[in-house]
């Protein structure tokens, strides 16, 4: 296929595609997916090999958001029947971590909800972070803590910080349908606070919330501008409880093509493949790691993921293998700060005066692709988390 011929060649020069090549691999058929897979695992081959990073998720504090995401089980009005606690001291998040650390993982992400820390809260958050640091030595750190003000990134940074994650979750012409107690402009403005701050940045999507394939495309050129260093992936967990509980709009193989898509348009960027990976690829998980490079062992914030036992299975039996703690995760032209997650000729890709990408007002055409088929409700797959932080049970690593 002509079409796939010139991504792989794009990415293998950090070129990328344009905005109706990247929608015309979201528009491939199921006939072609595994031509497509192929054709994108050659991209992620060539800048990881056959690396898979281990990333543990740690919830410091869990529900009782005032912010209204309506894709969140923490959001404000969710009578989804998630764990409820408040902040948990450094000791016992520095036990959580320690569970994933040995299950393989080399970065702990620590998450918050809520709509941004108070300065208290990244006091409490910076002595969680060197507790980790110094019980586990070589360990990398990534918060999540929300909208941050002035300053807050450099203290997370001193305090022993290698990166810090804001999601754009979707793109910026539909961002209000999601949410409305913040902005999109919000959102921007701290990814780019964490990058200017020194942290690595991390920023990624949602889908599966009913958006269309050309907001897909949108939100991964809008990432791609913002220049993070990794791209989480995420496909809704549909909780009941929440607006988006009756969207079930993915098929495995869709959410394949979008992480396609995602690699073809960022080719040397960590893409990690993250909640809801379970709910929706389902026994096609192992083709993921063929296009991500990266993702969440065990648990997610508020539900149960695969096992942890068996998530190391499935990398082994696909063939690939667990990174190293010694093992540096990006390409050295990204990893030494002199390219941007392109062909850009020098660092700070994101330094735009606006995220877009260019059509927002008319999202829907340019070779946007029909629908795919709805998926299937399979609410048996989504499970609250009962074990970990906040329980008494042991965490799922």
């Amino acid at each position: 296929m002509d079409l796939l011929n010139t991504l792989v060649d794009k990415g293998l020069r950090r070129e990328p595609p344009t905005r109706d090549e990247a929608l015309a691999v979201l528009a491939t058929s199921d006939d072609d997916l595994l031509d497509v897979v192929a054709a994108a695992g050659r991209v992620r081959r060539h800048w990881f090999g056959r690396r898979v990073k281990l990333n543990y998720l740690v919830n410091l504090k869990s529900g009782l958001c005032p912010e209204d995401c309506s894709y969140c089980s923490q959001r404000l009005g969710s009578t989804a029947g998630i764990l409820k606690y408040t902040w948990l001291k450094p000791g016992e998040a520095s036990e959580a971590a320690a569970a994933g650390l040995a299950g393989g993982a080399k970065r702990v992400c620590l998450v918050a909800s809520g709509r941004g820390p108070t300065d208290r809260d990244v006091d409490r958050v910076s002595e969680t972070i060197r507790t980790i640091k110094e019980r586990n030595e070589g360990v990398e750190v990534c918060a999540c803590l929300g909208l941050l003000s002035d300053g807050q990134a450099e203290r997370l940074r001193a305090a022993g910080a290698d990166a810090y994650n804001h999601n754009l979750n979707t793109s910026e012409s539909t961002y209000g349908d999601i949410t409305t107690t913040h902005t999109y402009a919000d959102r921007v403005d701290t990814v780019r606070k964490a990058h200017a701050a020194g942290l690595s940045p991390c920023s990624g999507l949602i889908a599966g919330m009913g958006e269309s394939d050309a907001d897909l495309v949108d939100v991964v050129l809008a990432l791609r501008e913002l220049d993070p260093d990794s791209v989480p992936v995420n496909f809704l967990i549909p909780f009941e409880g929440t607006p988006l509980a009756k969207e079930w709009n993915l098929t495995p193989q869709h959410c394949l093509r979008i992480l396609a898509m995602v690699r073809f348009v960022c080719p040397d960027v960590e893409v990690r493949v993250s909640g809801g990976r379970e709910v929706h690829l389902r026994s096609l998980q192992p083709l993921a790691l063929h296009l991500a490079n990266s993702l969440f062992l065990g648990d997610y914030l508020t539900s149960e993921g695969q096992a942890g036992k068996a998530d190391l299975e499935m990398i082994a039996d696909a063939g690939f293998v667990v990174e190293g703690a010694d093992e540096v995760t990006l390409p050295e032209h990204r990893a030494a700060g002199t390219g941007g997650c392109g062909a850009h000729a020098e660092p700070g890709c994101g330094a735009h005066a606006e995220a877009g990408c260019g059509g927002h007002e008319d999202a829907g055409g340019c070779g946007s692709a029909a629908a795919p088929q709805v998926n299937e409700a399979r609410t048996d797959l989504v499970a609250v988390r009962r074990r970990g932080p906040g329980t008494d049970l042991a965490p799922n690593a």
